[in-house]
């Protein structure tokens, strides 16, 4: 009988053990999932570009880009990019200031936003040192126009809690889109150019940190 009490004694603290041990791990892992919910990638500005190209007198082509970069995709999926338009760079100076003032108005529209809403169950699948695909739906408002626009891009996943997001081909815009034609006849003016086109390649990288 005493036998009999002790096994029972026993598998009670088996089950009780167990349990506990269940217990704890649901604990640490709703703990994880939750502190990965919470969490925020912001756009490191140094380890990111975004390049556009402009094509002149029909077929000579010149890389410019913006050197500030601001955005984040917070908790909820939501991704935001924020492009400085008076940051433009194309080595030369009055060039630059012909743009900000005259194609991109800065006065009044000093800043491109790119939106997009991510599958964030997507981006947890990647592991560390992988890399998938992502077709994303993005709104671009500039100058004053929004227009829904489709990003083809990369995701990797890189060691010390950062993401790399690379388009895999150029985004095509037409400066038409966004009531930017006025403004490239005017640098054509200045500039005393026969064409500058109104198709405008545009790529980019990103580097994001985990907060």
């Amino acid at each position: 009988m005493m036998l009999v009490l002790l096994n029972r004694i026993k598998g009670i603290k088996m089950k009780h053990y167990k349990l506990t041990r269940f217990l704890m791990a649901t604990i640490v892992f709703l703990a994880a999932t939750v502190s990965a919910n919470a969490a925020e990638w912001i756009i490191d500005n140094n380890n990111s570009q975004l390049n556009f190209i402009s094509i002149k007198k029909g077929n000579i082509a010149e890389v410019h880009q913006f050197n500030q970069l601001q955005g984040k995709l917070d908790s909820k999926g939501q991704f935001v990019l924020n492009i400085d338009l008076t940051s433009v760079d194309t080595n030369n100076t009055v060039r630059d200031e012909r743009m900000t003032k005259y194609l991109f108005n800065v006065e009044q529209f000093a800043t491109a936003q790119l939106m997009a809403d991510i599958d964030l169950s997507a981006l947890d699948a990647i592991a560390e040192g992988a890399s998938t695909p992502l077709e994303i739906d993005a709104k671009l408002s500039l100058h004053g126009k929004d227009k829904m626009i489709k990003l083809n891009v990369i995701v990797t996943r890189l060691v010390g809690a950062k993401l790399s997001v690379v388009s895999t081909q150029p985004i095509i815009l037409t400066v038409g889109d966004y009531a930017l034609v006025s403004g490239v006849d005017k640098l054509m003016e200045l500039a005393k150019l026969p064409s500058i086109s109104h198709a405008v390649p545009v790529n980019f990288y990103l580097t994001f940190n985990l907060k």
